[in-house]
């Protein structure tokens, strides 16, 4: 679990986190003019990021903490995530929320949930 303190959206907190970590970030989520509204990279990727030690591509969903189950549903739901496992890859969930004890400052903190072959139903 990880703690930040300075970045103010989600996508931002969790490219510092991961750049921390020494993955190469890209941005995928864009904003569609036309339909006035953000989409994502499959309909479920805002970030991709590879590492030099792991194999594969990490693909990086963003949310607020308390939209994790949400996101979840969404991932499980789309077409293309199944597909985006089998190809060797992974998928997480950085839900972002302020966390710390009672009195005491609270920091972003990310909750990362990973999305596996056998979180599907039915496979």
């Amino acid at each position: 679990m990880g703690l930040l303190s300075m970045a103010t959206t989600p996508t931002q907190r969790s490219l510092k986190d991961l750049r921390d970590q020494g993955y190469l970030c890209g941005i995928t989520e864009h904003w569609n003019s036309f339909i006035k509204r953000r989409q994502d990279l499959f309909g479920f990727i805002d970030i991709v990021a590879i590492s030099p030690t792991e194999s594969g591509v990490l693909a990086i969903q963003t949310t607020s903490g308390s939209n994790v189950s949400a996101r979840l549903n969404k991932i499980l739901e789309n077409e293309y995530s199944q597909a985006w496992l089998k190809a060797g890859n992974r998928i997480v969930i950085h839900g972002w929320a302020k966390r710390g004890p009672r009195g005491k400052r609270k920091v972003w903190t990310v909750r990362e949930l990973e999305v596996k072959t056998d979180s599907y139903s039915g496979d």
